[in-house]
């Protein structure tokens, strides 16, 4: 299948897949969301033995889900949209093989909980994270509450959550970057980054 907001590469058994939809920061929508989805259903993962995912550009890994499609959203359909997050996300979460976050730049709400979802995450300098959702009035909707508990405990997970304060992929240690724990690798230059995940 085409994708119109991803782009995938082969390297040998790495597979790259890389959210592209720079102009908005790679911001996730329905459409972005259902391609994400489609991508890892149909992975073959006797073909692919790691699965890397970043952002198009410097700028984002992925800046959170499209604001300017949730603000016209009811009820109804804004738990539509959530529930595609989270499946999506959760086929990221059990693929049988390693997935790693590659994260250059914006990694917040709905990024956040992509790379929560994925194995590793690994930080370029210029990273930045955080569940900013509280500014809009809303929770994480894609099971982000209940990752980041998982990964950092109940209170921490509160902490982020009800302050909405980011955190530096060059100060893992900062108290915000619980979230990743032991499992936010080193922070290493733009450029090296994906090699450095290989």
């Amino acid at each position: 299948m085409d994708y119109s907001f991803l782009k995938i590469e082969q390297h040998d058994q790495v597979t790259v897949m890389k959210v592209s939809a720079p102009k908005s920061l790679n911001a996730l929508n329905s459409t972005v969301l259902k391609e994400i989805d489609d991508f890892v259903s149909n992975l073959d993962t006797k073909q692919t033995r790691v699965l890397i995912i970043t952002g198009d550009g410097e700028k984002a890994f992925v800046a959170g889900a499209d604001i300017s499609e949730m603000v016209h959203l009811y009820e109804k359909e804004g738990y539509e949209f959530s529930k595609l997050g989270a499946i999506a996300f959760r086929k990221i979460e059990t693929l049988p093989i390693p997935v790693i976050a590659a994260v250059n730049g914006f990694c917040l709400g709905g990024g956040c909980e992509l790379a929560m979802a994925c194995d590793f995450r690994y930080a370029s300098s210029k990273a930045k994270f955080g569940q900013p959702e509280v500014g809009l009035g809303i929770t994480p909707g894609f099971s982000g509450t209940y990752r980041l508990a998982k990964l950092i405990g109940q209170g921490y997970a509160k902490e982020m959550i009800y302050t909405g304060k980011q955190g530096d992929g060059d100060r893992p240690e900062d108290g915000r970057q619980r979230a990743f724990g032991h499992r936010l690798r080193q922070a290493v230059h733009q450029r090296e980054l994906r090699p450095d995940c290989r």
